[in-house]
């Protein structure tokens, strides 16, 4: 059902960008429009890891610089069936994540100092588990097509006003139809990509859950995420809002409800939902991340290894 409500949404937010393209230049201005799409949806593909990475200031760790971070990677990787995706800090108080990349080949995950500094080891397995579910689901891509086609849908009502507002009502929009193509098509644009973005952290929760094998680690860090989001502003984020889907949280301000201007569910709805299915797995849960493994005492993150989740 997910699957299918986001395919469904994907295609009106098709729909409407071809007939932004329409109203303003008939068939050849809809067809000119595809094309400048594609082109900029091919750019993305190859690009929108590195321009976000970069954007965000992260840096590359492997096993030398942070041990313990990249082994856990590592290790929800291969529970998730999933290449080891490369792994990135960044230096940002503000705890977060997410990530990003072409496809699982091609996948990185990066999360804020703030992440590993605030949360114990089990509810960073959690996030990094959502964000592996996020790249197993394809939904890195996803996210970014639908965020460039929403982008092109805005560049094209600004061109229909500048271009369109002095024709006809036979052969353009006229100056009324125009503007009010300007306000109403990104809105409609922005409301099916958020739309799209809050589906898509539901189904990364689950299959995080499932794959870190404990849904209330993930539950309890999104907690943490989310007072800490009403506390600790991500100037980077504030610059870039357009990024804010990408985040595990919404880094730019937290909301209590789902409504049509949020990009993700409420934390609410997301712990209900984990709540479920931590009920519905019982006792066949996985055994703890790490618990074969030889972790020091105390991990990078601050915490005691014998501390549950909830520190």
């Amino acid at each position: 059902m997910n699957y299918l409500r986001t395919a469904i949404l994907l295609a009106g937010l098709t729909a409407l960008f071809m007939g932004v393209g329409y109203l303003i230049g008939g068939a050849a201005g809809a067809m000119i429009a595809l094309v400048v799409a594609a082109a900029t949806n091919l750019f993305t593909y190859w690009n929108s890891d590195r321009m976000v990475l970069s954007m965000y200031g992260a840096l590359e760790v492997d096993r030398t610089s942070a041990p313990d971070l990249v082994g856990l990677v590592a290790e929800l990787a291969g529970r998730a069936g999933l290449p080891m995706p490369r792994v990135f800090v960044m230096d940002e108080p503000q705890p977060n994540a997410f990530a990003t990349g072409r496809n699982p080949e091609n996948a990185a995950v990066a999360v804020t100092t703030g992440l590993m500094h605030q949360l114990s080891r089990e509810e960073l397995a959690g996030v990094i588990a959502h964000e592996l579910a996020h790249i197993k689901h394809h939904d890195t891509l996803l996210m970014t097509v639908t965020a460039t086609i929403a982008g092109a849908i805005s560049m094209l009502a600004q061109f229909g006003m500048f271009f369109g507002g002095h024709r006809n009502n036979n052969s353009g929009p006229g100056i009324v139809g125009s503007i009010l193509l300007m306000i109403l098509a990104p809105l409609g644009a922005m409301l099916v990509q958020m739309a799209i973005s809050r589906t898509r952290e539901y189904a990364a929760d689950n299959l995080g859950g499932r794959i870190v094998g404990q849904p209330m680690w993930l539950a309890s860090a999104l907690v943490k995420i989310e007072n800490a989001a009403h506390q600790v502003p991500n100037v980077e984020a504030e610059r870039n809002p357009a990024t804010a889907h990408m985040f595990i949280i919404n880094p730019l301000s937290g909301h209590g409800v789902d409504n049509l201007f949020t990009t993700h569910p409420s934390t609410q709805n997301r712990i209900a939902a984990l709540q479920q299915l931590a009920a519905e797995l019982g006792a066949h849960t996985a055994p703890s991340v790490g618990a074969n493994e030889n972790y020091p005492p105390r991990g990078p993150w601050g915490r005691s290894s014998s501390r549950g989740p909830w520190g």
